[in-house]
């Protein structure tokens, strides 16, 4: 399997939707508002991709500030090639790209609570979340 990762690859919204609803993750994000999906896009600083052959398998969507902190606000792999090591790829090409003592920074899914601590993240105690509404 030649998986190819990309942090120039520009993506639709189509293209990012579909693939989170191939995943877990579609579950969790507002896969039915293409304009939040368009917001998401355009606002993430870091993107990781990750292709086989045109069809995006993968994708790992940051917010930061490279030398402090990256929110991995998203890492997204198409469900039938979980457990490939392609979201283990992708974490390690976004910390290629964040300074040396830059940490990551993400919430779990539930589902994907175990994964973490798998590829060298640590459990902290102190999230706190606000909702909109």
């Amino acid at each position: 399997m030649d998986v190819v990762y990309k942090d120039d690859a520009v993506i639709t919204v189509e293209q990012m939707i579909d693939l989170y609803n191939r995943s877990t993750l579609g579950e969790r994000r507002p896969v039915h508002r293409p304009d939040i999906f368009a917001q998401m896009i355009k606002h993430s600083n870091l993107v990781i991709t990750a292709w086989l052959g045109d069809e995006l398998v993968g994708i790992s969507r940051s917010v930061t500030d490279f030398g402090y902190v990256a929110y991995l606000s998203d890492l997204c792999v198409d469900i039938k090639l979980q457990r490939t090591g392609i979201g283990r790829r992708l974490i390690e090409e976004t910390k290629a790209r964040l300074g040396s003592e830059c940490m990551i920074v993400l919430l779990a899914a539930p589902a994907a609570n175990d994964y973490y601590p798998k590829v060298g993240f640590t459990h902290h105690p102190r999230c706190w979340v606000m909702s909109r509404n």
